[in-house]
């Protein structure tokens, strides 16, 4: 009984290979989600994936744009081997391959951002028998002025914290310098009023024995 049963269990296991691979063998990807950037500066579009199989020639990247006011989806960038531009339409000479395979990075930059890249950038990533999964999205957006996030204020407040300390340590440190300055001053001064003194009193004692003399010849001619 045992003996049959074995055999038509490795048949059924074989025939739900085919259907559990591309679960276990989907290709991950991760990107920003979302990205804001100033007009007129340059972007990375940042994407990086995971996969079970390793990384070879046959993995290939393709990023496309679909605008944010609607109309169809764009090409923007494509790798296989090598890097392929766009030889036409809005990215023509505006992007360029910054990935690392090594690192599982396909990442593109986009330079002199226009107001009409407002959309979302999507990276596909395939690297054979890894080709099922996700994929990746970057809905971009080009301002004017980068609006300040949370972490820019607490910055800009312990950055400011910090500054306010340092004018207040220099301003101790000058206070006790200019009255160091001022003791000092004082100091010289009690210095050269001393002698001064000293000599006034010396005068007076001699004037008193001046007219101490005096007032005995005085008496004695009496």
């Amino acid at each position: 009984m045992y003996g049959r049963s074995l055999p038509h269990a490795l048949l059924l296991l074989a025939s739900q290979l085919p259907a559990l691979w591309p679960i276990a063998a989907a290709v991950e990807i991760y990107t920003s989600g979302a990205l804001e950037a100033v007009n007129g500066t340059d972007v990375r579009l940042k994407c990086t994936f995971s996969s079970f199989a390793p990384v070879g020639d046959a993995l290939t990247v393709t990023w496309n744009f679909r605008p944010q006011d609607g109309g169809p989806e764009q090409f923007v960038f494509y790798y296989h081997v090598d890097p392929f531009k766009p030889m036409s339409g809005r990215f023509k000479d505006r992007v360029g391959w910054d990935g690392n395979l090594d690192r599982y990075d396909v990442s593109i930059m986009l330079w002199k951002l226009q107001f009409d890249d407002n959309g979302t950038y999507t990276c596909q990533v395939k690297n054979p028998p890894d080709v099922d999964g996700l994929i990746g999205a970057i809905r971009l957006s080009v301002v004017q002025t980068v609006q300040f996030s949370e972490i820019y204020f607490l910055a800009l407040a312990i950055g400011s914290a910090c500054a306010l300390m340092v004018i207040i340590v220099v301003v101790v440190v000058i206070v006790q310098h200019f009255r160091k300055k001022r003791w000092a001053e004082r100091a010289h001064r009690v210095v050269e009023i001393k002698p001064h003194l000293v000599d006034m009193k010396r005068s007076e004692e001699e004037k008193l024995n001046e007219e101490k003399k005096i007032s005995v010849s005085v008496e004695d001619i009496d």
